[in-house]
């Protein structure tokens, strides 16, 4: 499928009210306009409040089915024990208060389109049954024994993690597959950056005309802080407490300071820097080059540690006290220029004179794999970011067998990120 042309995904945008020009939202869209034509089963993921409900009215209007009927259901919201009358309907008798024939969304929605907001909610029994109709569009109404027909394209939302709801037993595989036939990743609020200021903006001005007011105007201060808050509420959370400022300041300027107050205490700014104190939380990070920057930050201080060991198996010490006999070998190993920048080989070293230079205590094995760990160490290369970057890759893709769907959630990266990474990495 070609990429549409920036002027339509902007018209697209204009006539939905979506706010924004991120690369990963403009993408979504794009996707959608383009798999509107087809019957294909659609799948959006995304966190909750990232703006998943726009995309299936998106596909509808785009599509030979825009004149049909649209449903939203939110399948959350319906109690187990009715899920199946409301989706399938029911027949007279079928279970008490069943005092008359009922048609179900399905039936309603003949020749239109169906919209199931959190699907990963749906019982398994429920499951079994919206299988059978993305199969074969036939279903059975609740105490009926009657197949009943339709023509129905369904698109389904979810904020969970499908691949554990699978694994946990929660979601039926097959069923997950059958709607995941094209998948819709709206990112969240937090990678969107660049749209942040805007939405508060256009949020502001929507509530100065609500409720009779000047609209709010966040100062340089402010906007720092709305761009690299972490969102976890996404634009729902943004819209609620612009719509709190709105109405509570008298200030219609505002500053970091006000905006602070308006912030949840229990949510920390994620800011790019390496500030946290959570050493090992990558994912509070907005980013995988910040998670990357992270990971070489750890490994650094792993190498330094495991200096200090051996520096304490040479000098006969614990790793945290100085030797008091240290000998010449910490300046010729660990201080020799030449041994860093690769110039010295194992047939530099005059075997002869190591046992001299290493206290009566260490043995001749403890010599060796010291010797042996400085010369891999001197003939290592100097690793770039993107090497790196590559290597993390492909040792995920190879933990789940080339899976692109798994290996990006284990990143905490779209797939669509990690397809690009793969074809810019030239992986297998």
């Amino acid at each position: 499928m070609n990429m549409m042309k920036e002027a339509d995904v902007q018209h697209v945008k204009q006539r939905f009210g979506i706010i924004g020009n991120s690369e990963g939202l403009n993408r979504a869209i794009d996707i959608a306009v383009q798999v509107a034509s087809t019957d294909l089963s659609v799948l959006i993921t995304g966190e909750s409040g990232a703006g998943k409900e726009n995309f299936p009215q998106i596909i509808h209007q785009y599509s030979h089915r825009k004149h049909g009927p649209y449903i939203a259901v939110n399948c959350g919201a319906i109690p187990e024990g009715t899920i199946d009358s409301e989706l399938f309907g029911h027949e007279k008798g079928a279970f008490t208060g069943a005092s008359s024939d009922r048609k179900g969304y399905f039936e309603v929605a003949n020749g239109g389109t169906i919209f199931l907001d959190e699907v990963g909610e749906l019982p398994l029994s429920t499951q079994v049954r919206l299988l059978r109709v993305l199969e074969t569009g036939e279903f059975i109404k609740v105490g009926s024994s009657k197949i009943v027909k339709t023509d129905v394209r369904v698109v389904a939302a979810t904020n969970l993690n499908m691949t554990q709801a699978i694994r946990n037993g929660k979601f039926r595989e097959d069923l997950y597959y059958r709607l995941d036939t094209i998948p819709i990743s709206v990112p969240p609020l937090r990678e969107r950056k660049e749209d942040i200021v805007l939405l508060f903006r256009k949020f502001a001005s929507d509530f100065a005309e609500k409720y009779r007011m000047p609209p709010i105007k966040p100062a340089d201060d402010a906007k720092e802080i709305l761009k690299n808050y972490y969102w976890s509420g996404n634009v729902r959370q943004l819209k609620n407490i612009t719509e709190q400022i709105s109405v509570i300041e008298q200030q219609r300027d505002i500053t970091a300071n006000i905006l602070k107050q308006y912030l949840p205490k229990d949510e920390t700014e994620r800011l790019p820097a390496l500030l946290g104190n959570e050493r090992n939380d990558y994912k509070s990070f907005g980013s995988e080059r910040e998670i990357l920057y992270q990971v070489l930050f750890d490994m650094r201080k792993d190498i330094t540690d495991l200096k200090k060991v051996v520096h304490s198996l040479v000098g006969g010490q614990s790793p945290d006290n100085t030797p008091h006999n240290a000998p010449n070998f910490h300046t010729n190993l660990f201080n020799n220029e030449s041994y860093f920048n690769g110039t010295v080989k194992t047939g530099d070293i005059d075997r002869s004179e190591e046992k001299e230079m290493y206290p009566p205590n260490i043995d001749e094995a403890q010599i060796q794999d010291a010797v042996e760990y400085h010369e891999i160490e001197a003939e290592q290369q100097p690793v770039t970011l993107e090497d790196m970057e590559r290597q993390m890759i492909k040792q995920t893709l190879e933990k789940y067998h080339g899976k692109r769907r798994s290996a990006a959630e284990e990143l905490k990266i779209s797939e669509r990120t990690l397809y690009r990474k793969i074809k810019e990495y030239d992986i297998d």
